[in-house]
C-alpha cells in the first residue's frame, strides 16, 4: 500500500519537491522545470490543502487522478481542488526536459472574497486529469502573462491592495480557462457527439433491460462512470451540446421510457414507476407531470 503524503501548507510542497521557500506562505508560482521529486516518490500518495492550477508540458511522470491517468507531453491545464488524492508513476516517453508552472492558492488567501465562494462554481475544478485543457500557443502565452503578473504582485512589497489585484488576475484567468474549455467542447465536436450517441445507448439499455426494476434510478455518477468520465467534465460536456445537463438527460430517457409503456401497455401506473427504478409511484407521478404538464393517467387518456 501506498504512503500518503499530506501538504497543508505550500511551504510542504515546497520542500517536498527540493526547491526554494515560497516568497509568500498562502500563493506561490512554481517553475516546474525545477521541481526534483524525492526518489520514492512512485510509492507515495499526495493529498494538498490548497488549490492547484497546473500548465505543464513534458513531464517525467504519468499522474493518477481518481481512477484515471494522464501523461502530460502536450501544454495542457489541469485544475485540482483542495483534499484530492494523487499519485505519480514514471513516464517512459519523455522526450524532452519537464517545463511549465504549478500555480499554488490556499484557500486562506481566498478568505472573505467573492472569490471564495465562486471557485465551486468552476466545475473544472471536478474534472479528472484525463479532461485537461489542451491549449493553442497563444493561448497557452495568454495563461503565462497572467500568472507571471500574479507572481510579480506577490513578490513586490505587499500593500492593502496586492491581494485584491492578485484576486481580480486569478478570476481573469479562471473566466479564460472556462472559455478555453468552452472552445476544446467545440473543436472536439465530433468526439464529442460519439459520446452522446453512448450516453444514449447507455440509458436506452438500461431501461429496456429493466434494470431500473434491480438497481433503481440510473445516478449521474453511474451514467459518468460507464462513461469513463467525471460527472463535471460531462455535465459541462453535455450542456455545451445540448444545453441540458447529464441528470435531465437521465430524466428525458426516463419519460419517453414512460411515454412507452403508459400508451403501449396495461400497466398499473405503480408497475411503471417501479419497472423505471422509483421506489415511490408519487415520485413517478410528480416527475413526469413537471416534465410533461400532465399526470401519467391524463397522457394515458390520450390513448385510450
Amino acid at each position: 500500500m501506498k504512503q500518503r503524503m499530506h501538504f497543508k501548507k505550500i511551504s510542504d510542497y515546497h520542500r517536498f519537491a527540493n526547491i526554494a521557500a515560497p516568497k509568500h506562505p498562502l500563493i506561490s508560482l512554481i517553475d516546474y522545470s525545477e521541481v526534483k521529486y524525492p526518489s520514492d516518490v512512485e510509492n507515495l500518495q499526495l493529498i494538498k490543502e490548497y488549490y492547484t492550477i497546473g500548465l505543464k508540458r513534458n513531464l517525467a511522470y504519468k499522474y493518477f487522478y481518481g481512477q484515471q491517468t494522464y501523461d502530460f507531453d502536450e501544454g495542457v491545464m489541469t485544475f485540482v481542488a483542495p483534499k484530492q488524492v494523487m499519485s505519480l508513476s514514471s513516464n517512459p516517453n519523455i522526450k524532452h526536459k519537464p517545463s511549465g508552472y504549478l500555480l499554488l492558492i490556499h484557500p486562506d488567501f481566498l478568505w472573505n472574497s467573492g472569490l471564495a465562494n465562486q471557485l465551486q462554481n468552476y466545475q473544472f475544478f471536478g474534472y479528472t486529469v484525463n479532461e485537461a485543457l489542451f491549449l493553442s500557443e497563444k493561448e497557452e502565452q495568454q495563461i503565462i502573462e497572467i500568472l507571471k503578473n500574479i507572481e510579480k504582485e506577490y513578490q513586490s512589497n505587499i500593500d492593502k491592495f496586492s491581494r485584491d489585484i492578485i484576486i481580480t488576475q486569478l478570476q481573469l484567468l479562471l473566466n479564460y480557462a472556462e472559455r478555453f474549455y468552452e472552445r476544446q467542447f467545440i473543436t472536439r465536436k465530433i468526439a464529442n457527439h460519439k459520446l452522446l450517441e453512448q450516453l444514449e445507448i447507455l440509458l436506452h439499455d438500461f431501461f429496456t433491460d429493466e434494470k431500473a426494476l434491480e438497481k433503481g434510478l440510473p445516478t449521474v455518477q453511474w451514467v459518468a462512470d460507464n462513461l469513463h468520465l467525471s460527472p463535471n467534465y460531462l455535465s459541462s460536456m453535455l450542456k455545451s451540446l445540448t444545453g441540458q445537463s447529464t441528470q435531465q438527460h437521465i430524466h428525458n430517457k426516463l419519460i419517453e421510457k414512460a411515454k412507452e409503456q403508459l400508451s403501449t401497455t396495461q400497466q398499473t401506473i405503480s408497475e411503471i414507476a417501479y419497472s423505471l427504478g422509483f421506489e415511490r409511484p408519487a415520485s413517478f407521478t410528480k416527475l413526469f407531470k413537471t416534465k410533461t404538464e400532465m399526470s401519467p393517467m391524463e397522457f394515458r387518456k390520450m390513448f385510450n
